[in-house]
C-alpha cells in the first residue's frame, strides 16, 4: 500500500523550536542561514496539518510543496548536438 506524501516549507522566526515539527511528519531538512524546515507528511492529513502548524507564535508561514501536481513527462526533449558529440569521444 503507497501512500501520497507532500512536502510543506515551515517559515521560523527562531530555529529552537525546529525540532518539534517532528511530531508532525519527516523533517528532511533544515535551513540554519534562512531559518525554515522542509516537513514530509501524509497528502490526506496536509490541510489539518498545515493549520496546527500555522497556529504556534513561532511560524512565520507555511506553504505546501506543488511538486505531486506537475507534470513531470516533457516534450520535444531534443538532446543537444554538442553533447551528443561529447558523448560519443567519451569526454
Amino acid at each position: 500500500m503507497f501512500v501520497q506524501r507532500q512536502g510543506l516549507v515551515v517559515w521560523l522566526y527562531s530555529l529552537k523550536q525546529a525540532k518539534m515539527l517532528r511530531r508532525f511528519g519527516n523533517v528532511h531538512y533544515v535551513s540554519k542561514k534562512l531559518k525554515y524546515v522542509v516537513l514530509y507528511c501524509n497528502q490526506d492529513e496536509l490541510e489539518m496539518i498545515m493549520e496546527k502548524i500555522n497556529s504556534f507564535s513561532f511560524v512565520k508561514k507555511v506553504e505546501p510543496s506543488y511538486k505531486p501536481f506537475l507534470k513531470m513527462e516533457f516534450e520535444n526533449a531534443a538532446p543537444d548536438k554538442a553533447k551528443e558529440y561529447d558523448y560519443k569521444m567519451g569526454i
